[in-house]
């Protein structure tokens, strides 16, 4: 199972051809075991064009949405008290983070600094 971070969706959704072929293999390599948290919702939601929404919305549909609970705000709160000072770790990457440790999903991201919680074997090799 694997977590798709914003800036990924943002090159494909832009049209990066490199991006979207080795999205659609994840897809098929984890049997559609592809999500996304609300972060990652309204990160992109809050970039787009009027023009662009319909497109976003299919994307989004198309993918498995993990839902913030209880544990995981606990967990990012954890993160961001070992991790915010020294490393910057926002509250967004620390949710993303906490929620996809705690759904034993690797974190699919080509900004992995934003995740020094995580340890290597947890990031998605695209």
């Amino acid at each position: 199972m694997v977590v798709i971070d914003s800036d990924v969706i943002i090159w494909m959704l832009r049209g990066d051809k490199q991006i979207t072929v080795q999205f659609k293999k994840t897809v098929v390599e984890n049997e559609g075991n592809v999500f996304v948290t609300p972060v990652q919702i309204a990160e992109i939601f809050a970039g787009i064009l009027p023009g662009e929404k319909s497109r976003v919305e299919e994307f989004f549909g198309a993918l498995g949405v993990f839902t913030i609970d209880e544990r995981a705000g606990r967990l990012a709160g954890d993160f961001i008290n070992r991790f915010g000072k020294s490393h910057n770790v926002t509250m967004a990457d620390a949710l993303i983070a906490a929620v996809s440790s705690l759904n034993n999903c690797t974190l699919w991201t080509r900004n992995r600094k934003h995740y020094p919680m995580l340890q290597r074997d947890r990031f998605y090799e695209a």
